[in-house]
């Protein structure tokens, strides 16, 4: 298919954000919405990475080119590595035929499984939630990553985790879980369908893999991956500094994105020439 980013020539100073995500996956941004803003703030690339929906591809290309807008074939995989969860950034696979897509199904049956099942222990814990089977197939009905927190919705509309257990410790405690596919298992399917793999927000500390320079020594011999999200606005300069050096040293590719889901913390207008190299790979050329 016609790509809204082919022929793409980018000035250095351009403003790209190569991590957005919308209602697709767990953003309030409809993908009209998101590209309307940033049509109106001279964006001039960005790449919507939604939560393991490379499903979605072909329709974002179809409303950039309507938007006049390019965006970069990309999706954000929900992995894990020695247990702890870890993201990871795909760009430029083929969307007509991307095995990206198939893991993604899996997780989502998976997640789905997760679903129904902390629905149950919740019930048999004795939580008056609505009655299967619609309330549990609005819940089923919602992308993977939305899933466990719409649960934690559920059981705030209830009535529960006002105060102590939290609504979110009461799903945590029934089961809840987000599921992962093996950090390795998607740098392969990445490359597999033609993209490149890095690792998104590695030095966020809520939940994911913090990672060091020893820790992105010892995961790049378990799996060959192409770079790192290095400019994040949750990292402090120091790790902007170390990420950065690290790149630079092993000849890996950088890029930069705000991670937003909605308009509270909008996207950022990150130069182009902070991820040159990563642009060149995936096809766009630099003034």
């Amino acid at each position: 298919m016609n790509l809204s980013t082919s022929g793409l020539n980018l000035a250095a100073d351009a403003a790209i954000d190569l991590q957005v995500h919308t209602i697709h996956s767990d953003g309030t941004w409809t993908p009209e919405e998101l590209l309307d803003y940033l049509v109106r703030e001279q964006f001039g690339l960005v790449a919507i990475t939604d939560h393991d929906r490379a499903d979605t591809a072909i329709a974002l290309q179809q409303l950039a080119q309507a938007k006049h807008l390019p965006v970069l074939v990309a999706v954000e995989m929900t992995a894990s590595w020695r247990g702890e969860m870890t993201d990871l950034l795909c760009f430029g696979f083929d969307p007509a035929q991307s095995t990206l897509h198939e893991l993604a199904q899996d997780l989502l049956r998976r997640q789905q499984e997760n679903t129904r099942e902390v629905y149950e222990n919740l019930h048999r814990k004795g939580y008056a939630l609505p009655q299967p089977p619609a309330a549990l197939a609005d819940l089923l009905a919602q992308p993977s990553a939305q899933q466990p927190h719409a649960l934690v919705a559920l059981l705030k509309r209830q009535g529960y985790g006002q105060g102590e257990p939290s609504a979110g410790k009461i799903a945590l405690e029934a089961g809840c879980a987000f599921a992962t596919n093996e950090l390795a298992v998607v740098v392969e399917a990445a490359h597999r369908s033609g993209a490149v793999c890095l690792i998104a927000h590695p030095g966020r500390t809520d939940g994911f893999v913090t990672y060091d320079v020893q820790l992105l020594d010892q995961v790049r011999q378990e799996a060959p991956l192409d770079g790192l999200e290095v400019y994040y606005p949750k990292h402090t300069p120091a790790q902007t500094a170390m990420y950065l050096e690290y790149a630079q040293r092993h000849h890996l590719l950088t890029s930069a994105g705000s991670d937003s889901h909605g308009s509270d913390k909008p996207p950022i207008k990150y130069r182009a020439e902070l991820c040159r190299a990563l642009l060149e790979r995936v096809g766009t050329q630099m003034k």
